[in-house]
């Protein structure tokens, strides 16, 4: 049964439109869009397994240059 989870992204106040662009360049990343309120981004995925949604936040959402922090939450039903 595939995993989802959202991540809910913080960034440089800056720098939004550029961390948005990197990560609409990843094909891992199902929906990336730019939010108001208390976080700037939220980026949709849908995986395999959990681990490979663990896998995806470490390998391709934190190291993106400008984020400050995320949140995931996965879907339970």
């Amino acid at each position: 049964m595939p995993v989802k989870a959202y991540i809910l992204i913080t960034v440089d106040a800056l720098r939004t439109r550029e961390v948005m662009e990197v990560l609409r360049k990843d094909k891992r990343l199902h929906t990336v869009n730019e939010v108001l309120g208390p976080y700037d981004i939220v980026v949709e995925i849908e995986s395999e397994q959990l681990d490979d949604v663990t896998k995806i936040l470490r390998e391709d959402v934190r190291p993106v240059s400008g984020i400050r922090n995320t949140l995931t939450c996965v879907v339970v039903r």
